[in-house]
């Protein structure tokens, strides 16, 4: 699978400081570094730690902690968006535009082919400078991406020419696009202004999605914008270990108490002999694969569609912010693999009666629903996991990304 010769490439990943997305990065080094390529992921300070043990290729793959510039109102322990509220999400952003003179230094010295980001706008433009290519490399779905090519405040549906079968609830519509007409401080622009230069000013998109899935909307993309857009394949992390820990493989677990507040009073009594609360992160996929679990109800964010694609279990979908509603909905509507638990158009609000018919509709044996998506999941399972599928897909990623320094 290795590169030979003098064709690897040198790559320096700089992704939005959020664990969702220096891990598809990590990710995606690895399947780079698989094949001789070096690359350089810029990270905050104290996330090696935590990133370390993901890093399969040390030789290859190199971490350059970047400080995060001190910005007003950013308290001085934050580096990634789980230490902020929302509130402090966007001065993160400030901070890390902040890092630009830093980044260019970077570059400089070692002269990467390629470097691969998403939600620092300048860098195409600081890239062309230096000759160098620059590809933003999304963690959100091509659907997602669609969405901000609207020419007007978003409605339930998508831009002119979008792909019909992905809808809005009108709650999130309005939260779209509050997002987008709110300028931030320092910037002075929207999110959707740096989306939107971010992408239009790169060299190319980047997704870590197949055509099979998600085709028409790539199709969209490439018809605005005009540029290639790169299909990297599901990249997906293999369990580093097929045993779970006692905790997660005996259940039920005794004495997890982190987020005891956040619960209804009894709960946990009620339902400890019957599942485990847990606030931290845990084994996702081994948990999938353990024979008492049955169904996933998942937020949908992209990593976690992937898995659960991937995996035997039910799809009930519950997305509670941002990409997550478009997600559930390419899930739900789109390929008809899961059930979305229905919420209140105009409030977002669900309820337990809501979630109990999700449930049912995905598990029942006798449900007309539930042996839809069965089989439409049971379909794409097998395609996903089809021997050298994802290889094919990396391979020829490679090669398009080469075929762009021609």
């Amino acid at each position: 699978m290795a590169d030979t010769g003098n064709n690897t490439l040198t790559i320096v990943m700089y992704p939005w400081f959020a664990m969702g997305h220096l891990t598809p990065y990590l990710l995606t080094a690895n399947k780079f570094a698989e094949r001789g390529h070096k690359i350089i992921l810029i990270i905050p300070p104290k996330a090696q730690s935590i990133l370390g043990p993901l890093n399969l290729h040390p030789g290859l793959i190199g971490f350059r902690p970047i400080p995060i510039p001190h910005v007003e109102g950013l308290p001085a322990h934050i580096e990634t968006t789980n230490d902020a509220t929302m509130q402090e999400k966007p001065l993160l952003r400030h901070a890390l535009d902040l890092t630009q003179p830093a980044v260019q230094s970077l570059l400089s010295d070692l002269k990467p082919d390629f470097v691969f980001f998403d939600m620092l706008y300048w860098i195409p433009g600081l890239a062309r400078r230096m000759q160098i290519k620059s590809i933003h490399y999304s963690v959100a779905s091509p659907a997602s991406v669609g969405f901000l090519f609207a020419d007007g405040p978003l409605i339930e549906g998508g831009p002119t020419g979008f792909p019909a079968s992905i809808k809005l609830y009108k709650h999130t519509a309005r939260d779209f696009n509050k997002l987008f007409e709110t300028k931030e401080i320092g910037s002075g622009i929207t999110v959707k202004q740096r989306l939107m230069t971010a992408i239009c000013e790169s060299d190319a998109i980047g997704f870590k999605t197949c055509k099979e899935i998600e085709g028409p909307y790539c199709q969209f993309l490439e018809s605005k914008l005009n540029k290639p857009i790169l299909l990297a394949g599901p990249i997906v992390p293999k369990p580093q270990s097929l045993a779970l820990d006692e905790k997660w493989a005996d259940w039920p677990p005794l004495g997890i108490d982190k987020i005891e507040e956040a619960l209804p009073n009894g709960f946990k009594e009620r339902t400890r002999e019957r599942g485990i609360v847990h606030g931290d992160w845990v084994p996702q996929q081994q948990i999938l694969k353990h024979p008492s679990v049955g169904s996933f109800f998942t937020h949908c964010g992209y990593g976690s569609m992937w898995e659960g694609l991937m995996s035997e279990c039910q799809l009930v979908v519950l997305p509670h912010v941002g990409d997550q509603y478009i997600n559930a909905r390419l899930l739900s509507w789109d390929l008809k693999v899961g059930v979305e638990v229905e919420k209140g158009d105009e409030d977002g609000l669900f309820t337990k009666e809501g979630v109990h018919r999700a449930i049912m509709a995905a598990m029942a044996e006798d449900s007309e629903i539930g042996r839809e998506v069965r089989a439409n999941h049971d379909k794409w399972r097998e395609f996903l996991l089809s021997e050298g599928l994802e290889d094919a897909y990396f391979d020829n990623f490679v090669e398009n990304l080469r075929a762009l320094l021609e």
